[in-house]
């Protein structure tokens, strides 16, 4: 999710509108939502498929170049049984997913342009979803994925930007909440549908629905090629040729310390997507009245959250403000570190109850963690976006999401641990892995407040 300023020209006024907004919003809005629909459906089965399936006997042996990709892991990590390999997997893709976009950024920037480099995404991330179709292919296809995504993520949303005029706040604002929606909604839906087609009919059935979905997106985002073409706002203020000053770096400075504190959290609430599947799939009762759940739908409820409980939060925060205690940015941040710990502490708990789990625990897990997570990373948007020096805004942002890669690609080595540990025990660790962050924000607080306040200020 995301908060950050908006604002309509009003050169669509007399022209058809995407609810108010600019027409080409409804294709990004549209296309977003397919891709994210078509990733959040893949990344749902990924692990339980490397685990259950494709790291078994009969097919690892098929999967071309995974032989010295493994030694090449273990020659780093040690050998590794086959969940924290498919842990280890995990981490480096969803890690890279977060990495890439930088990259892309500038290939668009210099070279392509924005509207070729998501075109091509697409048609790199469609190849990807079909190439795991086959065990052969397994490497090559996360290889694609993690190309096309990178070409396609960052500049699709800069493109949401790109509709706005510099000064216009208000509706970027409107602009980026209807692009959000469709990146939840595909967040929720992907899981879902995939998960169930698994189920029924096959991981591949899964995986290639998930191909359908992204060149859905592509198709979507062809149709509104017309609209994209005059996207560009050329009425952007110009960045200013100035040195960045003494007071410019430190509040960087502080802004990169804030934004590494958010790595706990995310560690701790990206497992839900990694060992939180493996471990339902092992310790958990899934059958209700005769129907098995499909364990990829867990992976739906905190999108879910993300959507439903933004009402409830804002009232809250607003009677806070009413009463003078709402907590502060970095506060919230601390809040979903706090949040986090509990999802996992709830975990461990349940684990030394009972060794087989009701379903209830990691439903609220799930719930806990979407709470979670509209408290620290809509907020550390809103900070980097309000604090930072016009002249690296966007630099700072995409250190917000580089935050996100070092998260995954931690996660993914924590997970491997798994089987070396109780149950219990590794969610106590990611219990306080999400608390470290909490206390280090709790005494940190009153500094970056006090600096960044005072930038404010100036």
């Amino acid at each position: 999710m995301t908060i950050l300023e908006d604002a309509v020209p009003r050169a669509t006024a007399g022209r058809s509108t995407f609810f108010g907004e600019p027409p080409a919003l409804g294709f990004l809005a549209f296309t977003e939502a397919w891709e994210r629909f078509s990733y959040y459906g893949m990344t749902a089965l990924l692990v339980l498929y490397m685990s259950e399936a494709l790291f078994m006997p009969g097919h690892i042996q098929h999967v071309a170049g995974f032989q010295s990709f493994r030694a090449g892991l273990e020659s780093v990590f040690g050998h590794m049984s086959t969940v924290a390999l498919a842990s280890q997997i995990y981490g480096i893709y969803t890690g890279s997913v977060y990495f890439t976009p930088i990259f892309g950024g500038m290939i668009a920037d210099r070279w392509i342009g924005r509207r070729n480099a998501v075109m091509l995404g697409a048609v790199l991330m469609s190849a990807g979803h079909i190439a795991m179709a086959f065990d052969a292919s397994f490497l090559l296809a996360l290889a694609l994925l993690i190309t096309g995504c990178g070409l396609l993520k960052g500049n699709i949303s800069t493109q949401v930007g790109e509709l706005y005029a510099e000064n216009d706040g208000a509706g970027r604002t409107r602009g980026f909440s209807i692009f959000s929606i469709g990146i939840n909604v595909g967040a929720v839906a992907g899981p879902l549908v995939c998960g169930l087609l698994a189920q029924e009919y096959g991981w591949h059935a899964g995986f290639g629905l998930a191909g359908l979905l992204m060149l859905i997106g592509l198709a979507t985002y062809i149709s509104g090629y017309r609209y994209l073409r005059d996207s560009a706002n050329p009425h952007h203020v110009a960045r200013s040729d100035a040195p960045l000053t003494r007071r410019d770096w430190i509040v960087i400075a502080v802004l990169i310390g804030t934004i590494s504190l958010t790595v706990f959290q995310s560690v701790a609430y990206y497992q839900n997507g990694d060992i939180g599947l493996v471990w339902i799939t092992q310790h958990v009762n899934l059958d209700v009245l005769g129907f098995l759940i499909p364990v990829p739908w867990f992976n739906s409820i905190d999108s879910f959250v993300s959507i439903v409980a933004v009402p409830g939060l804002f009232a809250l925060w607003r009677r806070q403000a009413s009463r003078g205690v709402e907590p502060s940015e970095i506060g919230k941040i601390g809040v979903g570190a706090w949040l986090a710990a509990i999802a996992n502490l709830l975990l461990a708990v349940a684990c030394l109850m009972s060794r087989r789990v009701s379903g209830i625990f990691p439903v609220v897990y799930d719930i806990i963690l979407g709470v979670g997570f509209l408290y620290y990373w809509p907020t550390i948007l809103a900070l980097v976006s309000r604090a930072a020096p016009q002249k690296i805004k966007a630099t700072m942002m995409g250190c917000v999401f580089l935050s996100l890669s070092v998260s995954n690609f931690t996660m993914g080595w924590i997970g491997s641990f798994y089987e070396r540990m109780t149950p219990a025990e590794f969610w106590g660790l990611n219990a306080a892995i999400a608390a470290a962050g909490g206390l280090i924000v709790l005494v940190a607080r009153p500094h970056l407040e006090r600096i960044l306040n005072a930038g404010a200020d100036r």
